[in-house]
């Protein structure tokens, strides 16, 4: 059982004159003197941007027999100092183009009933927001960081169609 017992203290002692040492080598101070080496750590930014819509809702109405105005914001982010241009198409339905853009019904049996409507760059209403770059799209220059822009949107006063819930998705897209 002694022989037994020194076997254990001798390991023991063993392991602790070992796990010492490794600690002493790591905090060990050297004075015999330096060397040194540099790197070089790059990062390439290409200017990029993207693009963010919220929906625009015109709410719910019964006779169409005053303009109804309302806006919403597409959010666009690029790179700093890269100039874009953000057009809006003129939406999925048949028939709609940029300057006469349509909502269609989305129940059965009136998917061919449309609501006209259109999308401004300002306030006022009165200049169209398109898709072409150079005619009637929205400028702009990034700061790297979201850029919020109001789309005006209005259901001009027109003959009401039947109930129903009309609808068209307009693409948002980025130019840069």
């Amino acid at each position: 059982m002694k022989q037994l017992s020194r076997a254990v203290f001798a390991l023991v002692v063993a392991c602790l004159v070992n796990g010492a040492s490794e600690r002493d080598a790591r905090a060990a101070v050297y004075s015999n003197g330096t060397a040194t080496a540099t790197f070089t750590v790059t990062l390439t930014l290409q200017a990029n941007c993207s693009i963010s819509a919220n929906p625009l809702a015109f709410g719910t109405n019964g006779v169409l027999g005053t303009a109804i105005n309302q806006q919403t914001t597409v959010a666009v982010t690029c790179t700093n100092t890269t100039p874009y241009n953000v057009g809006l198409d003129a939406g999925n339905v048949t028939g709609s183009s940029v300057t006469n853009r349509l909502l269609a019904g989305t129940a059965t049996g009136n998917t061919t009933t449309t609501v006209g409507f259109q999308l401004y760059q300002d306030a006022g209403r009165t200049v169209i927001w398109g898709n072409t770059q150079g005619t009637n799209t929205v400028a702009g220059t990034g700061s790297g960081s979201a850029q919020s822009i109001t789309v005006f949107g209005q259901v001009p006063a027109q003959a009401t169609p039947r109930p129903d819930t009309y609808q068209s998705t307009v693409t948002a897209t980025v130019y840069f």
